[in-house]
């Protein structure tokens, strides 16, 4: 019988330990807190960023949303950033996207502290990724590894097929799936014959953003699936997974929606209580 990764299940517990953990920091005189900077007038950021906040809300950790005009310059930003980095209030800084095409995002995502990143996008803890040493790393990925773990499902040894190679999830999860033992392949958009990579796989992995591209004449029996592709169509959100014609074949698989997407906002706040943590030690 196939099981079904219930993310949302999932996060709930994982919300509930962030709630134990904020009220431990509370005790001793710290109130972990979130700041999210949108630049323009971004409906779906915004949205994002709202939601953000009323997770943060429910487990104790203190949010704000600092709005600036899409005509802000870059300079403006990055002033805003330092003086972010320099608030010991503030333990963890978001840059929502899309910026304003006049502001290189590149030297935006710089100019954050790193142990304040947690998106885990600076260059430092991409390289603390890669290099196997503790740091902040992106909420989609670790989602990834986070229900594998949680559901009792071995990674050591396995063969895992990651589809997709972009910077927030195919790249830092083939890092992630090597510090865990795993044996990577890695497929993208000029891998060929795509199913015979996948047939192979024991864990297989999508985040290549188009719906459908996974069928169950592309999986073996007894595959573990995790869907972290996330696609609008007429129906609704879907992932890059054919649910009805893998779930059959596989022993265990996400939904989308349902999945590895209900884990992201409560991962992000995992990473902000490693960032309290960090900063406090170095006080």
């Amino acid at each position: 019988m196939t099981v079904i990764i219930d993310g949302r299940q999932t996060a709930v517990t994982i919300k509930e330990e962030i709630r134990r953990e904020v009220d431990e920091w509370r005790v001793k005189g710290v109130i972990p807190k979130l700041v999210a900077i949108l630049v323009g007038d971004d409906k779906s950021a915004e949205a994002y960023a709202q939601a953000k906040g009323r997770v943060c809300d429910a487990v104790g950790i203190a949010f704000e949303i600092m709005k600036l005009p899409a005509a802000t310059e870059e300079f403006k930003l990055l002033s805003l950033i330092d003086s972010l980095n320099c608030d010991q209030s503030v333990h963890g800084i978001i840059v929502e996207l899309p910026l304003p095409e006049h502001i290189d995002r590149v030297r935006v995502f710089e100019r954050l502290a790193p142990n304040k990143d947690v998106d885990g996008i600076h260059p430092l803890n991409r390289g603390y990724l890669m290099a196997g040493v503790e740091g902040l790393f992106p909420a989609t990925p670790c989602s990834c590894i986070e229900l594998l773990e949680r559901w009792g499902i071995e990674i050591c040894g396995k063969h895992a097929v990651v589809i997709g190679r972009g910077e927030t999830v195919g790249k830092p999860l083939i890092f992630m799936l090597l510090q865990k033992n795993a044996t990577v392949t890695v497929c993208h958009t000029k891998t060929a014959d795509l199913a015979k990579q996948t047939r192979q796989a024991d864990i297989l992995i999508t985040a290549a953003g188009k719906a459908g591209l996974i069928t169950g004449d592309m999986v073996r029996p007894g595959v573990v699936v995790i869907d972290a592709g996330i696609n609008y169509g007429p129906n609704g959100i879907c992932g890059d997974v054919d649910f009805n014609s893998v779930k059959p074949l596989a022993s265990a698989i996400t939904p989308v929606p349902g999945g590895v997407g209900s884990l992201t906002t409560v991962l992000l706040l995992k990473n902000l209580l490693r960032a309290v943590g960090r900063q406090q030690n170095k006080k």
